[in-house]
């Protein structure tokens, strides 16, 4: 998937990796930065989904993407980090559609109020970070046609603007 090439309201279905996450791993990895620490592990060309796992029903973890707007204030850090692209819902602060556009990184949205269908697109999940977090650690998971639609592409086109 070339992100340079997809424009605002396209929908792809992604399969790979995601890393998801949401406001205190992100502060927690600030806080390694910060103090010049090695992460547990590798965010570069990843995508990082703002979300954390639901308990599991009938052996499935629901997936339901949370506000990205309030993460906005660690989007620089993630972008540094090599992050090709973000997930989440809603609309994003023109901070983010800058930093989409200097980075030329993308940002998705998924589905909200979908956490169960979302789930069958799950087929491997585990957490590799900041166990004490609970629902707040990072969880890689394996997804197969996840529905993404275009919110914020690389040239800083925004879909909730337009």
């Amino acid at each position: 998937m070339n992100l340079r090439e997809l424009r605002i309201s396209e929908r792809i279905n992604y399969s790979g990796t995601l890393f998801m996450m949401r406001d205190a791993a992100q502060k927690r990895i600030q806080g390694l930065l910060q103090q010049r620490k090695t992460l547990p592990f590798e965010l570069s060309n990843q995508i990082v989904l703002y979300a954390g796992p639901t308990k599991p029903f009938n052996n499935m973890v629901g997936v339901g993407p949370t506000t990205s707007e309030r993460m906005d204030r660690y989007l620089k850090m993630l972008f540094e980090l090599g992050v090709a692209a973000t997930v989440g819902k809603g609309k994003r602060s023109k901070v983010a559609r800058n930093l989409c556009r200097e980075y030329k990184r993308v940002y998705f949205v998924a589905p909200s109020g979908t956490a169960a269908a979302l789930s069958e697109c799950v087929k491997k999940i585990e957490m590799v970070a900041f166990e004490d977090l609970g629902p707040e650690a990072v969880y890689k998971m394996e997804v197969v046609e996840f529905p993404l639609i275009v919110a914020i592409d690389c040239d800083g086109n925004d879909l909730f603007a337009s």
